[in-house]
């Protein structure tokens, strides 16, 4: 694949623009979305206690518990996933204050079980106790918060604080002790952030959902699955999911992540087996994105029924593959010189590595500076940005080659005229002269295209005339027919068609000859020719004894009156034919109804000649006439 190398000089200097850009956007999303480091945080002494196998514990029994059985840690903490029971103690600075009450924050949403008591210095039992976590609902929450979140008691003295938690996932315990006005401060610019985030991801999303439409192109139905569901994992991710949209459903909860987490990486794979033509260099590695979709989707039903420590575990494993895999095949297809492969790795590596990063994070395999959930953001931030210069890069070059075009014609026109203004001279000396053979010429077109135009009319109308009886013919009959069908369905009015047939015609012509038939059919006609009067009524001769009238907005009864009018008038008018009389009848079909598609004209004829073959099996001479409606 050959690519133009000014072409590819711009867009890597748009690259480096993006990757400055996308610096940025870490480093703005990290100042907005990480807590202020400059304060104090409020408590000290923090150790860890594990029940494991051990009497289990309540808040009577644990603050009894000797100070050598607890294990210092520092915050945040992050023990992996574990299911057994964890007690964590610390001292909180006194919180007695006129201008703010003094809140704990546990900047993790997602901990199924979450009981905390505050003790006095002197006291055993708990002067103040609560629960929150993911299997209660959020209504019983002490503040509704979108994570955890509890009043500390105004006291002039330090307490101690001791926080029960059990859960199914990862033992992540980020606290802080806030001011409240402090904490309304650092919550407003956060959930600014957030929700510019969240609306620019579903932004995104319904608009290429509308495009999947109006384009029928699935890459827009994948990739808007994918940023909805995206959108989705950071909402639970966030603890937003839980607070408005399934607050109610503590099981859902449990199974969000895994859905969500889920559902992205397959419209992830669909979306690059869509953008990427895989397929025309590897079937085999075209098979492996298509069956990672559908391992991702299969996945979605187990979440909904296995343990979510077991799902978990499972879905960081295949994160980890598919974040390799694409990773490399992005590469790979950049190499064998796909441009678009190229941009598509750097955009996406972003967003997956930052997925992969925040999971590891979440098994405590490593540590990161900031919090996976933040890391997770500014991924998705950031690939979105990428996605979108790279648009505005194409679009600049679009433009650029529309603009040189533009210029490239106006310098062509520009040496027209200059040519133009030299032959203005030329021009003018001869323009009398030409504009009289012109005159003349154009005279004699016009005589000779009016005679052409009617000589044509001559021919056509001669065409559409059967040169025997003078009634049109069936190449006419045909062309009618259709026509006045579609008049029928257009305007809904009734057309009706009578098919007559000469009885006893081959009798006649064994008889007197053909020179006697052909007499006999030029006086068939000169008696229906003048019992139709409308300008509208068609009668033509579609075969060798029969013939048709077409009878445009005329109902059932009507023709039925036309037919047998005729019928009685040419029994009345036998032809006198070389001092012979000559008794001639005719059998008649009629039937009418209101086209409703393209095909039911011809329906029409082809039922009128069955009700003539009727008529004709009943003895001839009689008019059959039936609705269309009674076949169908």
């Amino acid at each position: 694949m050959q690519t133009n190398l000014k072409a590819m000089r711009k867009y890597d200097a748009g690259l480096i623009l993006v990757t400055v850009l996308a610096a940025v956007a870490f480093v703005f999303v990290l100042m907005n979305l990480s807590p202020a480091t400059s304060l104090s945080p409020r408590y000290s002494q923090l150790t860890y206690l594990k029940e494991g196998n051990r009497t289990p514990l309540d808040f009577t029994s644990v603050i009894q518990t000797p100070a050598n059985a607890w294990s210092p840690i520092s915050s945040p903490v992050n023990l992996g996933m574990d299911t057994d029971v964890y007690w964590f103690s610390m001292i909180v600075e006194p919180t007695q204050s006129s201008q703010s009450r003094f809140l704990l924050h546990i900047d993790y949403p997602l901990l199924d079980n979450l009981d905390v008591a505050v003790y006095s210095q002197v006291g055993t039992k708990p002067v103040m106790t609560y629960s929150s976590g993911d299997s209660n609902r959020f209504s019983d929450r002490p503040i509704a918060h979108v994570k955890p979140l509890f009043p500390l008691p105004a006291s002039a003295q330090s307490q101690r604080v001791i926080i029960k938690m059990q859960t199914s996932g990862s033992i992540r315990l980020p606290i802080r002790v806030w001011a409240e006005t402090e904490f309304i401060e650092y919550t407003s610019s956060r959930n600014l952030v957030l929700g510019i985030f969240f609306g620019i991801l579903l932004a995104m999303g319904v608009s290429n959902a509308f495009l999947t439409v109006t384009t029928k192109n699935v890459s827009f139905l994948f990739y808007s699955g994918y940023v909805i569901n995206l959108a989705f994992i950071l909402m639970t991710l966030h603890g937003y999911g839980f607070s408005y949209l399934w607050p109610g459903s503590t099981w859902f909860q449990s199974k969000a992540i895994i859905v969500f987490a889920n559902a992205t990486i397959m419209f992830a794979a669909l979306f690059t087996r869509s953008l990427l033509p895989i397929k025309a260099y590897s079937k085999k590695l075209d098979s492996v994105t298509k069956a990672i979709s559908w391992i991702c989707g299969l996945s979605i039903i187990a979440g909904l029924i296995l343990p979510y420590w077991l799902m978990i575990k499972a879905f960081l494993l295949l994160l980890s593959l598919v974040v390799i895999f694409i990773l490399s095949l992005g590469v790979w297809m950049s190499l064998k010189g796909e441009v678009v492969a190229r941009y598509f790795t750097i955009a996406w590596g972003f967003l997956l590595v930052s997925g992969l990063c925040a999971s590891l994070d979440n098994v405590n395999i490593i540590q990161l500076p900031i919090s996976s959930n933040n890391l997770l953001v500014i991924g998705g931030a950031v690939e979105t940005l990428i996605l979108a210069l790279i648009l505005a890069i194409n679009y600049s070059h679009s433009r650029d080659d529309l603009i040189d075009a533009q210029q490239f014609a106006l310098e062509q026109e520009k040496q027209a005229n200059i040519a133009k203004e030299s032959l203005l001279e030329v021009q003018k000396r001869y323009q009398d002269d030409l504009e009289y053979k012109v005159q003349e010429r154009t005279l004699e077109l016009e005589i000779t295209l009016r005679e052409l135009s009617e000589v044509n009319q001559e021919l056509e109308r001669l065409n559409a005339i059967d040169p025997l009886t003078g009634a049109h013919n069936r190449r006419h009959f045909d062309k009618r027919l259709r026509s006045e069908g579609r008049r029928s369905r257009r305007e809904q009015t009734p057309l009706s068609l009578i098919i007559l047939d000469v009885d006893h015609f081959k009798k006649i012509n064994d008889e007197y000859g053909h020179d006697g038939g052909d007499a006999c059919l030029i006086h068939v006609t000169n008696v229906f020719q003048k019992l139709i009067h409308r300008p509208t009524d068609d009668l033509c001769r579609i075969g060798g004894e029969e013939f048709a009238i077409i009878l445009p907005n005329t109902d059932l009864d009507g023709a039925y009156h036309v037919a047998e009018k005729i019928r009685h008038s040419l029994q009345s008018s036998p032809l006198e034919y070389e001092d012979e009389t000559i008794m001639l009848t005719a059998s008649a079909g009629v039937s009418t109804t209101i086209i409703a598609n393209e095909e039911q004209a011809q329906s029409l004829f082809k039922f009128a000649d069955e009700c003539l073959y009727e008529a004709k099996a009943s003895g001839r001479n009689t008019v059959i006439h039936k609705h269309l409606q009674e076949k169908l």
